[in-house]
């Protein structure tokens, strides 16, 4: 019997792959968003919202590719992350030092790049060029923050998007089992990127930033996607920080990773450890992942 493999939160059958290389063989015209619509509509995959789920199937169609399940069409256009370190326009900005108190700051305004295409440009090339991962287009559900001082001066930004598929720490805190994580994950985002721009010199400002955007994150993400958020989570690479940010911000650090890849099936991909930290946004958050009331 056919147990499947989850790819994007969702199980995945030798008689799916099948379907889709009949969709692919019956429709050889078909470029690769007519194709992942299709699978959609057919799957019925869809949001809160009621839309179609179309990047995340773009995503699996991608890793059944790498797989060797199926041979995509050829790309109408190159992969916007194969070109974003080339596509991604120069921003002009200060690099003035800002070395003061935080309440030289205040009100910071934190703005949701939805709300104002301008700063899209200026999200992308801040987190391209100085985060140390880069900036790639975000698969799935997510929410773009653009920081600045009350001057109007760039401090920062922060992505939040999709939660992890599995972590055994931060499953073990919740106390759901796989059945119960497919079903509610959705409820979980995970912070991806959190970037203070390097010439950003102010006590306490990360911690600041992380505090005001857990009250608001929860409608935001209501707002844009038809469901709200229970509980953040982030993973922060030990070799590179110590996570002071989140524990001044009551981040509650349950484990870490085990140093291996995703992609690591035969355990010899090594990769840095990563400390794991939750933020639970309701009083019940584990009964609204558990559904156990």
């Amino acid at each position: 019997m056919d147990t499947g493999t989850v790819i994007q939160g969702r199980k995945i059958t030798a008689e799916d792959v099948d379907k889709i290389r009949q969709l692919m063989s019956e429709n050889p015209l078909w470029h690769r968003t007519r194709l992942s619509q299709k699978i959609c509509a057919l799957w019925n995959w869809r949001n809160a919202k009621g839309q179609l789920k179309d990047m995340a199937c773009r995503a699996l169609l991608l890793k059944l590719e790498q797989q060797g399940k199926i041979v995509l069409p050829s790309r109408q256009r190159s992969s916007m992350n194969e070109l974003r370190g080339r596509s991604i326009p120069q921003v002009q900005h200060s690099t003035e030092p800002v070395h003061c108190s935080l309440q030289e700051l205040l009100p910071l305004k934190i703005g949701l790049v939805e709300e104002s295409p301008g700063d899209g440009v200026l999200f992308k090339f801040l987190l391209s060029r100085y985060h140390y991962l880069g900036y790639r287009n975000s698969v799935g559900e997510n929410l773009k923050y653009v920081v600045r001082g009350c001057d109007g001066r760039s401090l920062g930004c922060v992505l939040f998007g999709s939660a992890a598929w599995k972590t055994r720490p931060r499953d073990s805190f919740i106390g759901w089992g796989p059945e119960t994580r497919k079903r509610n994950l959705f409820l979980i985002a995970n912070n991806m990127r959190f970037l203070i721009l390097d010439w950003v010199r102010v006590p306490h400002l990360a911690s600041y930033i992380l505090g005001r955007i857990a009250k608001r994150i929860s409608s935001d993400w209501g707002n844009k996607y038809g469901h709200r958020i229970c509980l953040l989570e982030t993973f922060v690479d030990r070799s590179r920080f110590k996570g002071t940010c989140y524990r001044a911000s009551n981040w509650i650090h349950v484990g870490a990773t085990k140093g291996r890849s995703r992609n690591d099936r035969n355990h010899s991909i090594r990769v840095s450890v990563k400390d794991i930290y939750l933020y639970p946004l309701t009083k019940h958050f584990r009964r609204e992942l558990t559904g156990e009331y």
